[in-house]
């Protein structure tokens, strides 16, 4: 007899098939509407991959044991979006992060760090729990609306079109996706808050942006240490040969010391930063960098199967094939801040049992899962995919942890505390940054420097990472999975 894996129970005809289906086999499907397809696909994909499967009555296997009732809890569920919603498991204190889309068009655009923005890249931060929201300029991307505007790192804005933004308001102002032009009204920080008008302004508008995350890359020789510093803004596969091409330099630079700035990162592709992390070592081919816990019924299956695609090496290859360039380093440096998120912490995790990591900034954010882009075809991969619509779903489907089975839930706490000051940002790859400044000290053995900061403590609320598509995202690809995934069409 030829063997066939079944989850649990046949999920409405879901297959993971390791041979041929026996002629014999029969199998009971539903009949399901054109009007109700995009829920079979949304409920059979969180039911096989959803990392909280077995928490979530509506995607137990057993829903499919009686065909009319099955049918008849689809049709009671119109809406794709509230019938995801429907199955997201504690929103507000577990799931956080899964979420559905109605063009895969524009995700896939978004894994390509494709997006329309006008170049800024601000936060937005509170003052004693008050209503008003103050922003502040991050960045400028280069060859974007903002970059030869009168606008630059370290500008303040607290009106947004002449109106005043607040915590109920900067959503609808500034998020907008009908609204691609807007102006921002400039402000100057005073003694404390809130900021004083300038009476400038600037007016930006969004366009379609390709954005580089290797942002600077350079080199600083301070008391006998060649130090490199990286600013790497997103884990996207795109660029995984710039980010090698980086290392490179550094690698023939002869650095003694690497500095990587995740100040502004809030994450992208599993594979890119196993590949950064082999970039900073390269002693550690083969070992373990992180092993993955999916649910209970695809853990169980994957361990007696395929054990190896649970297991996430040290490699010296990148997902490309192409030889990565390694540092072979016992001590890496990392700031990071509250928008430093999910890839940007595996690294961090994966690192923590091998080499010295030291942490520079404020607390992460505590994004510990992954999730995977599904889609409305026969193995939910892109070819394939249902014409009918362009729904894809991006469910949390597996945990990382380390060598030692450990993650931060919480968020991983720096060595040496120090948040951007609003009043002295600095400039960004300049060596008196004050961020910067303190990972340089700390590899000096002079951490103790006074650095001096002149803004009053604040909250932070926001920034336009927070409002796209990917948001703090963390994912992985699992191509060798779906092709063992074989689903029955459901006529």
């Amino acid at each position: 007899m030829k063997k066939i894996l079944v989850l649990g129970a046949i999920f409405i005809g879901f297959l993971i098939q390791f041979g041929c289906i026996d002629d014999d086999k029969q199998i009971d499907i539903p009949d399901v509407t054109e009007d109700i397809e995009i829920q079979d696909f949304i409920w059979q994909g969180m039911n096989i991959f959803y990392l909280w499967q077995e928490s979530v009555p509506n995607l137990d296997d057993s829903k499919i044991n009686d065909k009319t009732e099955y049918v008849n809890f689809l049709k009671a569920n119109p809406d794709p979006d509230d019938f995801f919603e429907s199955l997201i498991y504690n929103r507000e204190t577990v799931d956080k992060w899964s979420w559905i889309v109605d063009d895969y068009i524009e995700l896939e655009n978004a894994f390509a760090g494709i997006s329309k923005s006008n170049g800024v890249d601000f936060g937005l931060v509170g003052f004693d729990d008050k209503d008003d929201v103050y922003g502040y300029v991050r960045l400028i991307l280069p060859s974007s609306d903002a970059s030869d505007k009168n606008i630059k790192r370290g500008d303040l804005f607290t009106h947004v079109n002449g109106t005043k933004l607040t915590r109920s308001n900067y959503r609808s102002i500034l998020f907008n996706k009908d609204v691609d032009t807007y102006t921002l009204n400039l402000s100057e920080y005073g003694n404390g808050y809130p900021f004083n008008s300038t009476g400038e302004s600037v007016t930006l508008t969004k366009i379609e942006y390709t954005e580089d995350p290797v942002f600077i890359k350079k080199t600083f020789d301070e008391d006998g240490h060649k130090i490199g510093y990286l600013m790497y803004n997103s884990f996207t596969a795109n660029f995984d040969d710039k980010l090698n091409e980086a290392f490179l330099f550094f690698k023939n630079e002869n650095i003694t010391n690497l500095i990587l700035d995740f100040r502004y990162n809030p994450g992208g592709r599993v594979s890119t930063a196993g590949s950064l992390s082999s970039m900073v070592t390269g002693q550690f081919k083969g070992e373990l960098f992180t092993k993955e816990q999916w649910n209970l019924k695809l853990q169980t299956e994957l361990e007696n199967t395929h054990p190896d695609w649970l297991i996430n090496n040290f490699s010296d290859k990148m997902a490309n094939g192409k030889t990565i360039n390694s540092l072979n380093l016992n001590k890496v440096h990392i700031i990071i801040t509250g928008s430093s998120a999910s890839a940007s912490e595996l690294v961090i995790n994966g690192l923590n049992p091998y080499i010295d990591v030291r942490l520079v900034g404020e607390q992460t954010v505590g994004k510990y899962v992954a999730s995977i882009t599904l889609y409305d075809s026969d193995n939910f991969g892109r070819d394939g995919a249902n014409p009918n619509h362009k729904y894809a779903i991006q469910p949390i489907v597996l945990e990382e942890v380390n060598n030692l089975g450990e993650n931060d839930k919480d968020g991983f706490e720096p060595h040496i505390p120090l948040k951007e000051d609003l009043a002295n940002l600095g400039v960004l790859g300049e060596d008196n940054e004050p961020l910067l400044q303190a990972a340089i000290n700390d590899i000096l053995g002079v951490s103790s420097k006074p650095i001096h900061t002149k803004s009053m403590e604040y909250e932070s609320i926001s920034s336009p990472k927070m409002h796209t598509l990917l948001k703090d995202n963390m994912y992985v690809e699992k191509e060798e999975l779906r092709k063992l995934l074989k689903r029955e069409q459901i006529k």
